[in-house]
């Protein structure tokens, strides 16, 4: 079972996700919830993104570079995703909509 702090990650990966690969939210969904590998580089992802975007309150010292070196984590990040969820061997079933009867 998932405690709470790692179910508000899990469903804060998968808003961003559903932003970044709108194409691919069941298979993200899927692997949220199969594969901790997965999960993991979400998670890290959702945490990037939030230091991120608190970036200016840095001292200004230090603003900038941390800025660049969040940006980039990001970036790899979104770019490790997105080939795991081509990689993915999680096969998307769906019901048939509902056909009239012969």
């Amino acid at each position: 079972m998932m405690s709470e702090e790692n179910n508000s990650a899990h469903l804060s990966a998968l808003a961003i996700l559903g932003i970044r690969f709108p194409d691919d939210v069941i298979r993200v969904q899927q692997l949220l919830n199969i594969d901790e590998t997965f999960r993991s580089m979400c998670e890290d992802l959702a945490a990037a993104m939030e230091t991120l975007a608190h970036v200016d309150r840095l001292p200004e010292s230090v603003r900038e570079a941390r800025r660049q070196e969040y940006a980039d984590l990001v970036e790899a990040l979104v770019n490790e995703i997105h080939e795991a969820i081509r990689h993915s061997n999680v096969v998307v079933l769906r019901r048939p909509a509902d056909r009239p009867k012969s």
